[in-house]
């Protein structure tokens, strides 16, 4: 679009770095620890997903920026596929983001912060569910009151979550006398590292964001892989030094079974029950806003495709509110489905379920650099992606790898996805075939 093409470039180095570490840390860093490590069974296997997990999410930004980069559209992955693979797989990716991706990551975001609340108010268990599904429809008809709000909200949560890591991991690292390598976490029936890594891809999750401000950049080809570098490893570097700090606190076994609840246990031991307690209103606030990032973005995926005709019910789900000027119906859509599967799925099983449904089309995307070199549509003065074709090739075997293992250790969840995919086959048919007869009574 000439839109695309005509943004202001004036972000810079230091704002654009910034924007990718604010964009990946969220609410992974402080739940899934227990999570790895109990996939594992060791805490040097544990920090080594930690490691493979984060190299696996740089070579994906760093693959993504190049494509970024030469399809300047709007939509990010779904157009990207879309533009490269053709219109039945675009929107076969932009169903499962509306269906599974978009609605996963929110009702797992809302669960973990309805967890850590109750946890923190020593409300009765059952609670968190309560709590969640409260939050997320609070939080969606703040965004549907405008995306100023929510806007808003997303600045103030930002330094929210980045004091607890710092805090945690510098204190933890000073404070902690408990033995950090090579101790074992528990009994596990069978090491799953891909279980493990997929934890981790929660964490990390949110590196496709990072190369759709080249259009606001200045001088992306040099300040977009430096931003993407800089910020993935600032990023690495916290997650290892939290997971390291919480071990040196806590013992393996302790964390596994606190589960989301270790950071702010730790957090207590280090800085006392006041202390503890101020931390925890850090973590939670970190999960509060990155849950509102969510709910502010992912309904523009069901609203694109809502515009083009392409979803059932596409005049409720592409309509704006006279008013309010926000994309009502398409936010209602993902938030009802959220809600379902809150209450069908612990948070754990969303995520992984999650990472697992948009890792095809991450995939897909990434292989997307070869084919885009070799038909040589773009210009050769665009970002090109560092040590090609080797990077690309990491973040191929590396989603390749994350699927495989999927299918071995959590088939029902992969299986799940699949067929959520495939039904949207004749969804896109049906909607294909309405489009083009609407189109036929117009000219007739």
């Amino acid at each position: 679009m000439e839109k695309d093409m005509q943004l202001k470039r004036n972000i810079g180095f230091f704002v654009s770095t910034s924007l990718v570490i604010g964009t990946v840390i969220g609410s992974g860093i402080f739940m899934k620890p227990g999570v790895v490590l109990s996939a594992t069974g060791n805490s040097n296997m544990a920090l080594l997903a930690w490691v493979i997990g984060g190299i696996i999410t740089l070579a994906s930004g760093l693959t993504m920026a190049e494509v970024s980069v030469n399809i300047p559209k709007t939509g990010g992955l779904y157009t990207y596929i879309e533009e490269v693979y053709g219109k039945t797989w675009g929107f076969l990716c932009g169903w499962v983001q509306t269906v599974v991706y978009g609605p996963a990551v929110i009702g797992a975001l809302g669960l973990y912060f309805g967890t850590l609340m109750a946890d923190f108010f020593n409300f009765p268990e059952n609670s968190n569910i309560i709590i969640g599904i409260f939050t997320v429809i609070l939080l969606a008809l703040l965004n549907m009151l405008g995306t100023h709000l929510g806007g808003f909200v997303q600045t103030a949560s930002t330094i929210g979550k980045l004091i607890p890591i710092v805090l945690i991991a510098t204190f933890g690292l000073l404070k902690g006398n408990a033995a950090v390598f090579n101790v074992e976490s528990s009994s596990v029936q069978h090491m799953s590292m891909g279980a493990a890594i997929l934890a981790t891809l929660w964490a990390y999750d949110g590196w496709m964001n990072v190369g759709f401000m080249a259009g606001e950049m200045k001088n992306p080809a040099k300040n977009l892989p430096r931003a993407i570098i800089s910020g993935l490893f600032i990023v690495i570097i916290a997650y290892l030094s939290v997971n390291i700090a919480l071990l040196h606190v806590l013992p393996a076994q302790k964390i596994v079974a606190l589960g989301p609840n270790a950071a702010s246990t730790a957090a207590a031991l280090l800085f006392g029950e006041v202390g503890g307690k101020i931390l925890a209103v850090g973590i939670l606030i970190s999960i509060f806003g990155c849950l509102n990032g969510k709910i502010l973005t992912f309904p523009r995926v069901p609203f694109a495709m809502a515009e083009r005709g392409l979803l059932p019910g596409a005049k409720i789900f592409s309509c704006i509110h006279p008013t309010l000027k926000t994309p009502t119906g398409a936010t209602v859509l993902q938030v009802a489905i959220a809600l379902l599967m809150m209450v069908f799925w612990n948070p754990d099983r969303l995520t992984d379920m999650a990472i697992f449904a948009v890792m095809l089309f991450y995939g897909m995307s990434f292989y997307a650099v070869f084919l885009l070199r070799k038909h040589g549509k773009y210009g050769d003065d665009l970002y090109k992606v560092p040590l090609y074709p080797l990077t690309p090739i990491v973040a191929i075997v590396g989603t390749a790898y994350i699927i495989v293992s999927t299918l071995m250790y959590s088939p029902t969840d992969a299986v799940f996805s699949f067929v959520i995919m495939f039904i949207g086959l004749p969804v896109y048919w049906k909607m294909k075939g309405k489009n083009h007869s609407v189109a036929n009574r117009k000219v007739s």
